[in-house]
C-alpha cells in the first residue's frame, strides 16, 4: 500500500488532462467557454504537460510545409463557429485575415498553424501546468469502489474524478535501429539539423514513403545544395493522398458514429479502403516537385537526388569512431543488397499510439479489453470498465480501432472535445456525491 501525497485540504478536480497538445488544448478551450456561459455547474479542469512550453511537432515545422487539413478544422469551429478561439479570429488579431483570404487556400503553412495553437494555448495558460511529467495514476478507493484518481507528477499529486489521456504518439524506428547523433527520427529533423552547425554532410539517407519522408527529402535537398540525398521507399514511388471530397467524408463527425456502430469486419474494410487518405501517402504537389527535381538533375547530368524504389532498409551499422553509417538496402525486386555510406540516416517511419495501460497501472485491471488486448472504448471516448469504477478515464488518441481514422487527427478535434466535456458534465451529478475535499487515503 502506498500513501497518497495529495493535500487533504485541496479540492478534487473534475478533470485532469495528461498531455497538452491540440486535443487537450481543444478540451481546455471547450471547458473555458462552458464555464463562462454559466450554463450548468462549472468544470474544474487542469492539464499537465511535460514540455516546458507549448509545442506540437516543432522538429518538423519546415518553413514551406503546409497543413493537410482545412483551417476550418481548427480547435473550435466544428464545435462552435462563433468561438473567439477560431483560426479566423487568430488571423484577424495577427492582422493577416485579408491577406489569407486573398491567398485562396484552405491550407495554411504548418508553422502558421503552430503559431495559432500557441496563441490559443496562451489564452488558457492558467489551466495548464508545464514541466509536469506524469509518472503514475493511482486509483483512490472508497468502500471497494474507485471514486477518484491521484495523478502523480515529478513534483506534485492532483486528485481528480476524471482523467483524459492525450499522451500523443511514440516515434517508431525500424527494427534493430537506435537513435543517435547520426541516426534520426524525422520528428527531430530541425533540431538535429541545427546541431550540424552549418556543416554539410556528403550524403543523407531517408527511409520512408509518406508525407514526412517526402518533406524531409525535399527539405534536405534544398537546404544542402552540395549534399546527396537518397530516399529509400518500398513502393515504386510516392503515392498521392486521396483528398477527394467523397473520400474525405471518412473524417466527418457523423462518420465516427457510423464506424463505431459497424461490425469488426466492416471496420477493417473501411480502414483498408480509406488508408490512402492518411497513411504512407504524399500531397500531389510535393510529388510533382520531387519528380521535377529528379528529372532536372538527369537533364543536367548532376544527379544529387536519388530515389531507391521498391527497396527496404536491412541494417544500419555505425562505426566505433567518427565515420559514416553503413546503410544496407535490399531490392524487393531482385533481393540484392547494397551498402551505402551515409553521414546521417533519417527514419521517417511513423508513430504508434502510446499504450494507455502502461500509465494506468492497477487501474488497468478494471478496464475491459477486446480479443486483441486493445482498450474497449465507449462512444464518448471513455474506457469501458467494471462496476468498481465510478471515476472515468477518457482517451484522446489510440482509438482508431473503435472510432476510425480521425482518432489522432485534427479533423475531429473540436467535436471530440465537446463530446468528452459533455460526458464529464453528464456524469457530474453522480460524482457530485464525492466530497470536494477527499481525505488523504491509502490506495492500492
Amino acid at each position: 500500500m502506498a500513501q497518497s501525497r495529495h493535500d487533504a485540504g485541496a479540492p478534487a478536480y473534475d478533470l485532469v488532462g495528461v498531455g497538452f497538445g491540440p486535443s487537450n488544448l481543444a478540451l481546455a478551450i471547450a471547458a473555458r467557454e462552458h464555464n463562462t456561459t454559466g450554463d450548468g455547474p462549472p468544470v474544474n479542469a487542469v492539464f499537465l504537460e511535460r514540455q516546458a512550453t507549448f509545442g506540437w511537432h516543432k522538429g518538423m515545422l519546415i518553413e514551406d510545409a503546409t497543413m493537410q487539413v482545412s483551417f476550418l478544422k481548427d480547435l473550435v469551429t466544428m464545435r462552435k463557429p462563433t468561438s473567439p478561439f477560431s483560426f479566423l479570429n487568430y488571423l484577424h488579431e495577427r492582422g493577416r485575415l485579408i491577406d489569407f483570404v486573398n491567398h485562396k487556400s484552405l491550407f495554411p503553412l504548418r508553422i502558421e498553424f503552430h503559431d495559432y495553437l500557441e496563441w490559443a494555448a496562451a489564452q488558457v495558460d492558467d489551466m495548464a501546468r508545464y514541466g509536469q511529467n506524469v509518472t503514475a495514476i493511482h486509483p483512490v478507493y472508497s468502500d471497494g469502489t474507485v471514486v477518484a484518481f491521484d495523478v502523480e507528477t515529478n513534483d506534485t499529486t492532483l486528485r481528480t474524478r476524471n482523467v483524459v489521456l492525450a499522451s500523443g504518439l511514440r516515434p517508431v524506428l525500424p527494427e534493430g535501429v537506435s537513435p543517435s547523433s547520426q541516426v534520426w527520427h524525422s520528428r527531430d529533423l530541425l533540431f538535429n539539423v541545427e546541431r550540424l552547425n552549418g556543416t554539410a554532410p556528403s550524403r543523407f539517407v531517408v527511409i520512408g514513403a509518406g508525407q514526412s519522408a517526402a518533406e524531409v527529402t525535399a527539405f534536405l535537398h534544398e537546404r544542402f545544395p552540395t549534399t546527396e540525398v537518397c530516399g529509400v521507399l518500398s513502393r515504386y514511388g510516392y503515392s498521392p493522398a486521396d483528398d477527394s471530397p467523397f473520400a474525405n467524408r471518412i473524417f466527418d463527425p457523423l462518420a465516427v458514429d457510423d464506424y463505431f456502430n459497424a461490425s469488426t469486419q466492416v471496420k477493417d474494410m473501411l480502414l483498408d479502403y480509406h488508408s490512402n487518405t492518411n497513411y504512407s501517402v504524399v500531397d500531389a504537389d510535393l510529388i510533382e516537385t520531387l519528380y521535377r527535381r529528379v528529372y532536372q538533375e538527369k537533364v543536367l547530368g548532376t544527379q544529387r537526388l536519388r530515389l531507391l524504389n521498391a527497396s527496404r532498409l536491412v541494417a544500419a551499422e555505425e562505426s566505433d569512431g567518427p565515420g559514416p553509417v553503413a546503410v544496407t538496402i535490399q531490392s524487393l525486386l531482385t533481393g540484392e543488397h547494397q551498402t551505402i555510406d551515409a553521414d546521417v540516416l533519417i527514419c521517417a517511419t511513423g508513430y504508434t499510439p502510446v499504450d494507455p495501460f502502461a500509465l494506468l497501472g492497477p487501474i488497468a485491471a478494471h478496464c475491459h479489453r477486446d480479443e486483441l488486448g486493445r482498450a474497449v472504448v465507449e462512444r464518448d471516448y471513455r474506457l469501458r470498465t467494471d462496476a468498481a469504477m465510478r471515476a472515468s478515464v477518457y482517451l484522446q488518441g489510440g482509438t482508431e480501432h473503435t472510432h476510425g481514422l480521425s482518432s489522432s487527427l485534427l479533423s475531429n478535434t473540436a467535436t471530440r472535445a465537446a463530446q468528452i466535456l459533455d460526458s464529464v458534465r453528464q456524469r457530474q451529478p453522480d460524482q457530485a456525491a464525492l466530497p470536494q475535499a477527499i481525505p488523504a487515503i491509502s490506495y492500492a
